[in-house]
């Protein structure tokens, strides 16, 4: 939830070092009404839109989003905290109610499933998400702020009372082991950013937001690897030490940890160090550096503490590195230690690390060993489906079947569980947002990119030197884990080709002469079929003019969006030729097969689709095919 909003933290931190007023470098009253509200509303509201869309989408995002105003407001309205109360940033109320958003609103849609009648599904739709956000908004107000309240309360009384009594070294001893266990950001900005924004705010600066920031301990065991490590560990630590102290990315050096727990001591030992040290020369931050890089600690520091926060960063640098040194100078450790820890690590943060590829070496073969492919689009029923099964197919035919794993999803369905997403061009920023973790390929068409023999050679590329045996198990679980995708036990119950293409639904000598009119003709075919709502063909419309269908090798397949599935009834497909090529978007089209797909009930027959149109002689059947029944022959004849 925090991550993905980091760069909304660094902007707030941003206005807060340089305009905040009156002691900002360039401290401007008006500009300085962004710090309150960003850090009170927005930021909040991003935290508890991202813990929804997380578990339901757009509308769980949208529910968990007004579900934390009524925290926000029971912890900082006037009317709560009275008129010389002062309120604390919600992010830990944000961190729950999202979630919770999310989960109710999943929970309460999966009730009536495909049991609304057709034409009312906007209305159940916006009234039960309205109704649900305004009960859970006031809810929270209720029953969330009284907790939030205590525990905002409970927690600034023990940080003064380790403040007052010179103790907020010990805080080490919590927070370094949290890190490592990917609790770092529930406490850091769930509790700590809060009381330290509260103290900025009042005094100008906190050392509260160094708390956690402070890349030194970590910065110091990555050093000590570098001079006592072993193998694979000693090789990497250099490189892992430069992201990890620039970059900000703390996670690298946990599986150095993880590898050997003991080094835990010197990662809380250089946080003590250098909280004294900071204490010392009482310095402080105006806003969180988050990320935890060097250079955004520089940004965000006050004026007068520039030089004890240098002090603080090389103190916890020098006492982790020498405590690490010590530890590895007197203990074993095998070379393959690392993987085994980098694996242990993603286990406990619940999906793979943008840095894992480094650590095993797989970024030496350029990129991380590709197990996981996805093929993402609109809706997950037509383009992406079709590209799967011909990527599948020439992944199969380079001996990688087993091994490599290749489905389809809906970009709204989509995960951070993948190794490669594969994308159309138009949808990349789409796709990029809920897959961070994966590499990503954009093609202009899904039959004929020259990106699928690109891939299937950096697979071979990999598997050449990688390591097969944990590739091996991938296929089963990326399956089993990807909610588009078809399992093999769908594919054989789905309906035959008969059932779904019938020589009704085949016309051999399509009328239309443009790409909206060969969109009507496939469409109507398909209502015709009467598995098809009239509603379906303006969505047709509606996907094609947000990224085109058009496949390549002369094929489109229009098929509608994925909020159009309620418009359809069972799965049905249409067949049109053209004698004359149609303008498709500027590409050439003499083929156009319309789909409404309900389940996975249609992806056999797309997986003949994809297989006839790879094949340039099944094409030339099809252009001289000179009756529906041979179209149907030469697809049934085809082994998906």
């Amino acid at each position: 939830m925090i991550m993905p909003n980091i760069g909304a933290f660094i902007a707030w931190g941003a206005i807060t070092a340089l305009f905040v007023y009156p002691d900002g470098p360039f401290a401007n009253e008006q500009i300085n009404t962004l710090v309150g509200s960003t850090v009170t509303y927005l930021l909040p509201i991003l935290i508890a839109y991202t813990g929804g869309r997380l578990i339901h989408g757009v509308r769980g995002g949208v529910v968990g989003s007004v579900a934390v105003m009524g925290v926000i407001l029971g912890t900082s309205s006037p009317v709560f905290i009275g008129e010389d109360g002062v309120g604390a940033p919600m992010f830990l109320g944000a961190m729950i109610m999202g979630p919770i958003g999310g989960w109710c609103m999943k929970r309460l849609d999966a009730l009536w499933a495909g049991r609304i009648k057709p034409g009312f599904e906007m209305l159940v739709d916006n009234f039960s998400a309205g109704i649900l956000a305004a009960i859970l908004a006031v809810g929270s107000m209720f029953l969330l702020t009284p907790v939030m309240n205590f525990l905002t309360h409970i927690a600034g009384e023990a940080v003064n009372f380790l403040i007052n009594n010179g103790l907020l070294p010990l805080t080490s001893i919590l927070i370094e082991p949290a890190k490592v266990l990917f609790l770092n950001n529930a406490i850091n900005h769930g509790i700590i950013t809060p009381l330290a924004t509260e103290q900025s705010l009042e005094q100008g600066k906190s050392i509260l937001f160094l708390l956690e920031a402070n890349p030194g301990p970590g910065f110091g065991i990555l050093l000590a690897y570098m001079f006592f490590g072993r193998g694979i560990a000693r090789a990497t630590a250099p490189g892992a030490a430069i992201i990890q102290f620039f970059g900000g990315i703390h996670e690298i050096y946990f599986p150095y940890v993880l590898m050997k727990p003991i080094l835990i001591l010197a990662a809380i030992a250089g946080g003590m160090s250098g909280i004294f040290v900071e204490l010392l020369f009482d310095v402080g931050l105006r806003s969180p550096a988050a990320p935890g890089s060097i250079i955004m600690i520089y940004l965000s520091t006050a004026t007068d503490s520039y030089l004890g926060v240098t002090l603080g960063v090389l103190a916890a640098t020098a006492v982790s590195f020498i405590v690490a040194a010590l530890l590895l100078r007197f203990s074993k450790q095998s070379e393959d230690d690392l993987a085994k820890a980098t694996a242990q690590m993603e286990g406990m943060k619940g999906k793979k690390s943008s840095v894992s590829g480094f650590l095993t070496g797989a970024g030496q073969t350029g990129g991380e060993q590709i197990s996981k492919i996805v093929f993402a689009c609109d809706a997950g029923m037509g383009s992406s489906a079709m590209g799967a099964s011909v990527l599948r197919n020439k992944i199969k035919k380079a001996g990688y079947g087993e091994q490599v794993s290749v489905v389809n999803s809906a970009i709204n369905n989509l995960t951070d569980e993948f190794d490669l997403v594969v994308v159309h061009e138009d949808l990349y920023d789409r796709a990029k947002g809920p897959t961070p973790s994966a590499a990503h390929v954009t093609v202009d068409n899904f039959m004929g990119s020259p990106r699928y023999d690109e891939i299937v050679e950096t697979i071979r590329r990999q598997r050449e030197g990688g390591d097969a045996e944990a590739a091996d198990a991938a296929p089963a679980a990326a399956a089993a884990g990807t909610p588009a995708a078809a399992s093999a036990d769908e594919e054989e119950r789905a309906g035959s080709t008969d059932e779904i293409l019938t020589a009704d639904s085949i016309v051999l000598g399509g009328r239309a002469t443009s790409r909206d009119a060969a969109i009507d003709e496939a469409g109507g075919l398909l209502i015709g079929t009467g598995k098809v709502e009239d509603a379906y063909l303006a969505a047709m419309h509606e996907r094609e003019s947000s990224v085109s269908t058009f496949m390549g090798n002369g094929l489109a397949i229009p098929h509608g969006t994925n909020e159009a599935k309620s418009a359809i009834h069972s799965s049905a497909v249409s067949f049109v030729r053209y004698d004359e090529e149609i303008d498709w978007n500027g590409k050439p089209v003499r083929f156009v097969i319309g789909i409404a797909g309900a389940g996975g009930e249609h992806l056999e027959l797309l997986q003949k689709i994809a297989k006839v149109f790879s094949d340039k002689e099944a094409v030339a059947r099809l252009e001289e095919a000179g009756s529906a029944e041979e179209v149907l022959g030469i697809f049934g004849k085809v082994n998906a």
